[in-house]
């Protein structure tokens, strides 16, 4: 077969995803730029673009594979063909596992296989991300471990090629997968999480509830707003329950607390209207952070109709969400609304916002630790550079959850939190490259650190 028909097959593919998924995105996009006027519009125009890049991925790496020399093709082959069953095979993993914690919730519903394919086809994006690392890591040590093996990389090697140049395609891999997980960060991973929530619920027979308990403040015109539960089609009209609006004065003051089992919002007329209201009328100057403010019930007429709010669905639930579950715009206009404060006060949505760029980062890491251990040259020194590049990358992973834990919580900065696993560990992957482009010894070296029995 030609190698042309490659990136050809892969950009019609391609094609054929973004003219699916493309329309989907722009639709969805304007739904929310309807129903929140205040975002940052072009960070969410950003997203079909972004997914029609996506789409194309597989056609560039095509188009890098028809364009190297021979030898780099028959790496690649290799390395694709065992990353793919690395990627199938931790994927059918983490389904046995994910399913044995979620059974419980799906066979007591209704349609339970149903529910099952929407949770784990929703569920791809955030998965992917995930996995991605961990398939690298297997894939270029299995690849490399086999071709020196077979002394390949000796023989490739005496025919003047530099190790550098022998393993570019591992890199450009890595590179390829930097962006997919960059341009899943920026959406639809995290979205991912909402979504299996939503689904969990609703095979539960909690059918039309989204996550509870949002809070939501608005700085201009003084309104706190706390939310119980709202439905999925909250944008469309759909009331959400359980609201109470706390609202201020210029000065701090509580000026009255609106509480309603059900507050809807018309897109014709653009009113609140709330039902089985109760307000109370806050008579004395009490600071909004006070136990037990004096305050006086007002009669109120049922349904309780408020004109002039500035407020809309989407504002109001969007921004409330727990970081993990908003993308890169989202995060945006949630930053862009609450600018009062630090980091000790903005940590959580901060961090997560540098996570979803340092993570992409992590791949390229795990790839630049992964090939010097790989790369050996006696079978002596095999097993014990492959030990070592999974002990590393794992400490990498595990330092990463650790200080994403710490930025969450507020007691690291969030720049920090999100960037220093990919700063310990990418001196230590250069240091390691540097050496085995050299020729030094890498194993020997790192027993040098570890002490002698007495």
């Amino acid at each position: 077969m030609p190698r042309i028909l490659v990136p050809l097959l892969l950009a019609l593919a391609g094609a054929l995803l973004a003219l699916k998924i493309g329309p989907l995105e722009q639709a969805a996009v304007q739904e929310q730029l309807d129903n929140f006027p205040d975002v940052q519009a072009q960070a969410h125009l950003l997203r079909p673009v972004i997914a029609v890049i996506l789409c194309f991925l597989p056609a560039i790496g095509g188009v890098l594979y028809y364009l190297g020399d021979t030898m780099a093709r028959y790496i690649s082959r290799q390395f694709v063909s065992i990353f793919v069953i690395c990627l199938l095979g931790l994927f059918a993993v983490w389904l046995i596992a994910d399913l044995g914690d979620n059974l419980d919730d799906l066979k007591n519903s209704k349609n339970a296989i149903g529910y099952a394919g929407q949770l784990y086809l929703a569920r791809i994006p955030e998965v992917i991300r995930e996995l991605m690392p961990y398939s690298l890591l297997l894939s270029i040590l299995y690849c490399l471990g086999r071709l020196s093996r077979s002394r390949e990389i000796v023989a490739m090697i005496q025919t003047g090629r530099g190790l550098a140049r022998l393993t570019l395609p591992f890199f450009v891999g890595g590179a390829l997968a930097a962006v997919l997980c960059a341009g899943l960060n920026y959406q639809w991973a995290p979205a991912a999480i909402a979504a299996e929530n939503a689904i969990l619920r609703k095979a539960k027979g909690q059918e039309g509830v989204a996550e509870p308990n949002i809070r939501y403040r608005n700085f201009d015109d003084r309104r706190l707003w706390m939310i119980g539960s709202f439905p999925q089609d909250y944008h469309k009209g759909a009331p959400l329950k359980r609201v109470t609006v706390i609202q201020e004065n210029p000065d701090g003051t509580l000026a009255k607390i609106i509480s309603a089992k059900t507050a809807a919002w018309s897109p014709l007329t653009r009113n609140w209207t709330f039902t089985d209201p109760e307000v109370a009328d806050c008579s004395a100057k009490t600071a909004p952070d006070q136990e037990s403010p004096d305050f006086t019930k007002v009669e109120t007429p049922n349904p309780l109709v408020m004109k002039g709010w500035s407020e809309v669905p989407a504002q109001l639930i969007r921004p409330g969400l727990p970081a993990a579950q908003l993308g890169i715009p989202d995060l945006n206009d949630w930053l862009a609304a609450n600018p009062l404060g630090t980091w000790a006060s903005r940590g959580g949505h901060l961090t997560q916002w540098h996570y979803r760029w340092a993570q992409p980062v992590g791949c390229l890491i795990v790839v630049l630790l992964a090939v010097p251990l790989g790369v050996v040259f006696t079978r002596r020194g095999a097993s014990g550079g492959v030990a070592v590049a999974v002990f590393l990358c794992a400490g990498m992973l595990f330092l990463s959850n650790v200080c994403l834990a710490l930025g969450d919580s507020r007691h690291l900065s969030p720049v920090l939190a999100a960037w220093l696993p990919n700063y310990i560990f990418g001196i230590i992957a250069l240091f390691l490259f540097q050496r085995r482009l050299s020729g030094r010894p890498i194993y020997q070296t790192i027993r040098k650190f570890i002490p002698a029995e007495a």
